[in-house]
């Protein structure tokens, strides 16, 4: 008997009892869609992250810095000399102010993120002006009160005519003089573009000091060597590395994709454990099968079947009914996969796309094969080595 004879043989037998075959391949089904499901969010979560942090910049490092029990003050100017000199390794550098509070626009209090920078900052976060100007170095000198708004607070507070209108941040009130291009989607209130930046002199007055800076690397591919290019200007500054924290954005990225990796392949595993399960049940129906087709295997054999014939009918049968729930399972796991996206993005309020890999679904047809071919193999050895008198015999 031909393989494709086998074939044949073997999806009549399917098709001929329906729900006992579905009921089977239950297992299957389930363990195949929900790791499709799994991976592809993992895929979409990764996609996410690494794109909200590409948009902070994957090339910048945040050196954050308290002097407190050292005879050394970082200045400001130091930090600018450190820079220049590490010039092969670092370019643009920004002090950042993150200042606690409340806005007051009018009569109205708002949340608004408030960052005091340098005149550089907006080129290290690639940001680009709508409306007027940005902060420029003479507002750094001359600590001028003057700021740059989101794109929400221009809309919301000032219907976008925000330029040449004041506010007060901490008591003091400052021009608005530009408004940063719509970084998001929709502008919502806590959102990217609900934010506010004034000149780092200005906030440093205003908030006690700067305590961190923003550096950029001339090239991604520098980052590693401009972190320990700036930690060692750092520690041969203060003469100790316990007065500052290095951080790049490219190794938080690692971090947290590489986390998001670990717990998708957990989860994806414990998933697969439905596959196991599924499996069993095949080698279960397989037996049954065995039992009810025993008179048709001893005709077989009397006729002169061999038993790698035998075997292989009955192995074929088991592989196709896996295979078959396999291709069902993928085919629910993209289903279940848009549902996802919409949920998702529903639930987090932004755009996050479950998507399956290629990868994952020929993995998981597979694996799906693979374990029907497994259990399958004991009730086809079974079946092989039947005596066919017995066989012939048997009611």
């Amino acid at each position: 008997m031909s393989i494709f004879e086998s074939l044949t043989l073997a999806f009549k037998n399917i098709v001929s009892s329906k729900t006992r075959t579905l009921l089977t391949m239950l297992g299957i089904i389930i363990g195949v869609a929900a790791v499709i499901v799994i991976v592809g969010l993992g895929n979409g979560l990764e996609g996410y992250i690494t794109e909200s942090f590409s948009s902070m910049g994957t090339n910048t490092l945040t050196a954050s810095v308290s002097a407190r029990g050292s005879t050394r003050t970082l200045s400001v100017d130091d930090m600018y000399d450190i820079v220049e000199e590490n010039s092969g390794y670092l370019d643009l550098c920004s002090p950042t102010v993150n200042m606690m509070g409340s806005v007051k626009i009018g009569s109205e209090t708002s949340r608004t993120s408030v960052t005091g920078v340098s005149e550089d900052y907006f080129s290290i976060k690639n940001y680009t002006l709508s409306k007027g100007r940005g902060i420029q170095y003479s507002d750094i000198a001359l600590r001028a009160k003057t700021c740059v708004v989101g794109a929400y607070v221009d809309m919301a507070y000032y219907g976008g005519s925000a330029v040449g209108e004041t506010l007060r941040v901490g008591g003091q009130s400052l021009t608005i003089v530009g408004v940063i291009e719509q970084q998001s989607e929709e502008l919502e209130e806590g959102g990217s573009d609900d934010c506010l930046f004034l000149p780092y002199s200005t906030a440093a007055r205003l908030s006690g000091g700067v305590s961190s800076y923003t550096v950029t690397v001339r090239d991604e591919s520098l980052i590693a060597e401009g972190k320990a290019a700036l930690e060692n200007a750092l520690e041969d500054f203060f003469g100790s590395d316990s007065f500052y924290t290095v951080t790049s954005m490219s190794e938080m990225l690692e971090t947290m994709t590489g986390m998001i990796s670990i717990l998708v392949a957990v989860l994806a595993g414990i998933a697969a454990i439905s596959l196991v399960v599924g499996g069993i049940g095949i080698m279960n129906i397989m037996l049954v099968s065995v039992t009810e087709r025993t008179r048709e295997i001893g005709i077989r054999k009397s006729l002169g079947a061999k038993e790698r014939y035998i075997m292989e009918q009955f192995v074929i049968e088991a592989a196709a009914t896996s295979a078959l729930g396999g291709v069902i399972g993928i085919l629910l796991g993209y289903a279940l996969s848009a549902v996802a996206s919409k949920v998702v993005a529903g639930l987090m309020e932004t755009a996050l796309t479950v998507a399956p890999t290629v990868g994952a679904v020929g993995t998981a047809f597979g694996i799906s094969v693979g374990i029907g071919i497994l259990f399958g193999y004991l009730p086809a050895k079974k079946a092989a080595v039947l005596n066919p008198i017995d066989a012939l015999h048997y009611d």
